[in-house]
């Protein structure tokens, strides 16, 4: 699926007059599904930009939360095993973040909170037949010395409890989480990792020539970061290193967005958040956010507006959208597929 060679353009056709009209019917649709999807062949398609898709696609009726929780070497430790699994995952959150993020509240995890796009990558991954873990950071965010050793040590001792050391290990992390998962690869062996809006702390690490294939997940719209991920992207691939990236772009709101992809937000408070945003400029003509969600003061016009949210829990679910849709810095499942098909593709 992911091929590591290049394909070009063909050549600009000069004599449509000769060329007989279904072929040209042809060329034309073909032309027309290159540019809807995003696709741009002057990259190696091992790079590539995806379509976001708004509505989460998982029938949740499928899988259900019912994690185990642990307390270890100074953190806590929360996972899932489904039946018959055929990897093992460890999710690395970003900073100000914990492993009760992942996890919807339930009876095994009172104090679990289940962020709307956190949840969603675990139940991806549990429909998928991966056997989840997920630890918290000591401190605000990882740190890449000691505690990448202790993170090490909780893993092997999980896998070896669960006797799950011949499916193969990946990883995920975003944010501090992607810097942490780069540094603890190049301690522990995975099949593969994936960094998500991070590019990795590679200059930190001495080598790299047995470094898992790596997938970077990342928003474009921070063009320092993605710079610093092309970079990476050259260097580890000249080391012969399987490499992909995935570019998440902006997604314009609609009166149902936020009620699409938050649980416990019905669709009447989503049409007056929209139309609230409308009214007072956060979003623009086409419905895209002109300013981050951790700009824009969206929570003291909804106090203004009266809005009531059901739970106070929603504000921080709202918050995590408004930053996925304006498309700069945030945790997203969108791109589930893809990082999981990617993990697939590099079993061993």
């Amino acid at each position: 699926m992911y091929n590591k060679g290049v394909n070009k353009w063909q050549k600009p056709l000069t004599k449509l007059r000769t060329i007989q009209l279904p072929l040209l019917i042809t060329i034309i649709a073909l032309m027309f599904v290159i540019v809807i999807l995003g696709i741009d062949r002057k990259k190696p398609t091992s790079q590539f930009t995806v379509v976001n898709q708004i509505k989460n696609n998982l029938d949740e009726s499928m899988v259900q939360f019912n994690p185990t929780v642990d307390f270890l070497n100074g953190t806590d430790i929360i996972w899932q095993i489904p039946n018959s699994p055929k990897s093992v995952l460890f999710l690395a959150h970003g900073c100000s973040g914990r492993a009760a993020n992942f996890w919807d509240k339930s009876p095994n995890c009172a104090h679990c909170i289940g962020l709307p796009e956190e949840r969603l990558i675990v139940l991806k991954a549990l429909a998928r037949k991966f056997a989840v873990i997920t630890v918290s950071s000591r401190g605000k965010c990882w740190s890449l010395g000691k505690e990448t050793l202790v993170v090490e040590g909780i893993i092997k001792w999980w896998v070896e409890k669960e006797n799950l050391e011949k499916l193969p290990l990946v990883a995920l992390g975003a944010s501090s989480g992607g810097y942490f998962v780069s540094m603890l690869a190049s301690k522990m062996k995975f099949s593969s990792i994936a960094l998500m809006i991070a590019e990795g702390v590679f200059d930190r690490i001495d080598d790299t020539k047995n470094y898992p294939p790596t997938i970077f997940v990342h928003m474009p719209k921070d063009k320092l970061r993605k710079k610093a991920i092309d970079v990476n992207l050259e260097v580890l691939r000249s080391e012969g290193i399987d490499v992909a990236a995935v570019e998440c772009m902006e997604l314009p709101l609609s009166p149902n967005f936020l009620a699409d992809r938050i649980p416990g937000l019905d669709l009447k408070i989503s049409v007056e958040l929209f139309n609230l945003f409308k009214e007072r400029e956060f979003v623009n003509e086409e419905g895209y956010l002109v300013n981050d969600g951790r700009v824009i003061p969206w929570k003291a016009a909804m106090n203004e507006k009266k809005i009531q949210l059901p739970d106070k829990l929603l504000v921080k679910y709202i918050h995590e959208e408004l930053n996925l849709a304006f498309a700069y810095h945030e945790m997203t499942s969108l791109q589930s597929d893809q990082i999981f098909d990617w993990f697939e593709s590099h079993f061993r």
